[in-house]
């Protein structure tokens, strides 16, 4: 079962201005290469053959962009206080990446971080991935979830959203959870702290879920309304499994090894059968998320970028304003 395409429509009623890879890099204009094969590599995760010349083609103009739209939404902000005679303060512009298990949004995320914070008027870009706010395997295991990790009900949204909330009100040194991939599970009293930056990246699955209605009528806060800008990293199905079996082999002869992982027993059998497990497990939990919940969100992000089978993003298509 592949990811369905994007429907053929008009483009005037089109809610986005589609680009060729080729006309997007156009839009870069006169943006520098802040980033060297060295950073990039050290950017880059496992089994993401991003290279510079996806940085300069991709990333460089959408970071050109979003320098822009930033200052703007500041210049907004000081004016809005300056209406209001209310004090100084800072207001974090927010921007959500999303995407499935496996698509590259870790190194989309680190790139974008990277890029940015070369920016004059965004120096300070803190980035948080949701996995930290998924409940831990215990409690997980007591509702019979664990098996839907990564589904919407695996994570504590309220804890979520009241991070967020804290820190687009510009409040200091707001904690965040942390999640280790190693053991699979939330580290017990580790966090990082978010301390009033110019813009904060959020990565994660869903983040792109709308808000469900209430039966009172009113509105329940989801992690989607504290977004200025969202990115949704898209391919279809059938490679997302290539590149997440892949992984999981690659993962096999590194992390799997380290005697603390979560996933150590999958070090020491066969390959066939790790591969086998790998894509059971690709059945069984990524690709319903997918479906289900992932997928259905890609028309509300402000930015889709469409991955090809050698990892190339070869579509681009920005929302209109």
């Amino acid at each position: 079962m592949n990811a369905p395409q994007w429907p053929e429509a008009d483009p005037a009623l089109s809610a986005f201005h589609r680009f060729t890879r080729a006309q997007w890099a156009a839009l870069r204009a006169d943006a520098p290469l802040t980033l060297t094969a060295d950073d990039l590599a050290r950017l880059r995760s496992i089994n993401d053959p991003i290279s510079l010349e996806e940085v300069i083609e991709i990333y460089l103009p959408l970071s050109r962009l979003l320098a822009l739209y930033v200052a703007a939404t500041q210049g907004l902000h000081k004016a809005t206080r300056r209406f209001l005679g209310a004090a100084e303060g800072k207001t974090p512009y927010v921007i959500g990446i999303a995407g499935s298990v496996a698509v590259g949004k870790s190194t989309t995320a680190r790139v974008l971080r990277a890029l940015l914070s070369r920016w004059p008027n965004t120096p300070k870009v803190e980035l948080v991935t949701t996995d930290g706010f998924l409940h831990d395997n215990a409690t997980l295991i007591a509702q019979g979830l664990l098996d839907r990790k990564g589904f919407p009900e695996s994570y504590d949204g309220t804890a979520l959203i009241n991070f967020l909330s804290r820190v687009k009100a510009g409040e200091p040194h707001v904690e965040a959870p942390v999640y280790s991939h190693l053991v699979y599970d939330v580290v017990p009293g580790e966090t990082v702290s978010v301390d009033r930056p110019d813009i904060l990246i959020v990565e994660g699955l869903n983040v792109l879920l709308p808000n469900r209605q209430q039966r009172d009528g009113r509105d329940r806060p989801f992690v989607s309304d504290f977004f200025d800008f969202s990115v949704y990293l898209d391919a279809d199905s059938a490679l997302l499994e290539d590149w997440y079996v892949s992984r999981f082999m690659r993962l096999r002869e590194t992390a799997f090894r380290d005697p603390r992982s979560y996933f150590r027993r999958y070090a020491e059998i066969g390959e066939d059968e790790a591969r086998a497990i790998a894509r059971a497990i690709w059945a069984r939990t990524n690709l319903p998320n997918l479906m289900e919940t992932i997928l259905p969100t890609r028309p509300r992000a402000s930015l889709v970028l469409t991955k090809g089978a050698s990892h190339r993003i070869e579509e681009v298509a920005l929302r209109k304003l």
